[in-house]
């Protein structure tokens, strides 16, 4: 019996969400389209099992596919990413985030970070956040003439408040990090560092970005995100923190994982090993400069003057609309973007003064730089109040239907 039939609330909802994802421009910069053959393994029969533990030592029996099946998503992190170890159980980048922590330190012991308001993430020690409440944080902050990380100044900052984790990985900063010399800083002060490659796992898979290993002890990446799989994450170490990962994943943190999303795990590491994506990983970078070249010809502030990855933030400080109120705008002609903080934001985080765009999810689609500047055309116009937006919402319409979700 199909689910039209049995729950057509609910069939109603999922054509309808269809429907509005293919009829809009997509720039939030941490969304995708998965791929048919991870939602097929989503909805498979993985979903049935329970598989406490890890392969070989599960707490229920009948685990002897789910065991080959868990082995084969690590085996192909590793190889990947060239990490020595991979768990792939953590359900989310957040709670990954506070597993490791749970590892590597002791309640109270210091974390040194990017500021939320200048690229950071939540669960990198905010305080309203429990990495917050539970250690120490100290965060450093971007240039505020470059926009961009002063590595002297970290350096500097880390020898004076002797952290025990250094976090390098961000949310909202645009620029291509320098691991060496964070790995470098680290070791200056006897610190872990863990490098947070949530956003920019596949562009790093890809070869597009430059990687973090060996300069991170530890490595995190959502999967959702740039590697276009399943809402997840894996944890990547040494060899040497292996144990403290996994005991800390499980039974530390949460119980059983969920298998349907491991099998759509290993499919997506399978997709984002191949030449194709290699490719797309290229492709996402070379839109988002685009797409930041387009916008700055519109007289608009971008955040370091560029990007090196896939997202950008626009400074809206000077323009007359907030964050929030850009947001609002854009969506109503059908384009997603995301309010976001700027540097030193006199706003508040739910109504900021900049929006961070990216160009994942439309990439997947197709886009091209040519695209990607005309897009530029689509939001400076949505956002000059003078505009038709119905006008302007039948382009988006016409626009998505070059670049259709296959």
């Amino acid at each position: 019996m199909s689910i039209k039939t049995k729950d057509p609330l609910v069939a109603k909802l999922l054509i309808d969400e269809a429907k509005r994802q293919s009829s809009t421009i997509n720039l939030i910069a941490s969304e995708n389209y998965t791929p048919k053959e991870v939602l097929e393994v989503l909805g498979s029969v993985f979903t049935n099992k329970y598989a406490e533990g890890y392969p070989g030592k599960r707490y229920y029996p009948g685990n002897t596919i789910v065991d080959k099946l868990e082995q084969l998503a690590i085996t192909r992190a590793c190889k990947l990413f060239g990490a020595e170890h991979a768990n792939v159980q953590a359900l989310s980048g957040g709670p990954a985030n506070l597993i490791i922590y749970q590892a590597l330190l002791k309640p109270g012991d210091t974390i040194m970070s990017l500021k939320l308001s200048h690229g950071g993430h939540l669960s990198h020690g905010h305080n309203v956040n429990i990495s917050g409440q539970s250690y120490k944080i100290v965060f450093y902050e971007i240039d505020p003439v470059t926009g961009q990380l002063n590595m002297k100044k970290i350096a500097k900052l880390a020898k004076d408040c002797h952290p025990q984790l250094i976090i390098a990985g961000f949310s909202a900063y645009s620029r291509a990090i320098d691991w060496p010399a964070f790995g470098k800083i680290a070791k200056s002060v006897k610190a872990k560092l863990l490098a947070d490659i949530s956003h920019t796992g596949g562009l790093i898979a890809g070869q597009a970005l430059p990687s973090p290993f060996p300069y991170a002890d530890v490595v995190m990446t959502t999967t959702h995100k740039s590697l276009r799989g399943p809402r997840g994450a894996i944890i990547l170490c040494k060899h040497a923190l292996a144990n403290a990962i996994d005991k800390a994943t499980f039974p530390g943190f949460q119980g059983g994982p969920h298998m349907n999303n491991i099998a759509g795990i290993a499919v997506a590491l399978q997709i984002a090993s191949g030449r194709k994506f290699k490719t797309y990983a290229k492709n996402c970078i070379k839109n988002a400069k685009a797409l930041s070249e387009g916008l700055q010809k519109f007289n608009y502030k971008i955040i370091s003057d560029g990007t090196d990855t896939h997202l950008l933030v626009i400074d809206l400080a000077e323009s007359g609309w907030s964050g929030k109120e850009a947001e609002e705008r854009l969506e109503k002609v059908g384009i997603t973007v995301s309010r976001s903080t700027i540097p030193n934001d006199m706003r508040s985080p739910l109504n900021p003064s900049g929006i961070r765009l990216g160009t994942l999810a439309m990439t997947t689609r197709g886009l091209t730089p040519a695209g990607a500047k005309q897009i530029a055309g689509v939001i400076a116009a949505t956002l000059n109040k003078k505009s038709n937006l119905t006008v302007i919402k039948k382009q988006v319409a016409k626009f998505c239907l070059k670049y259709p979700i296959k």
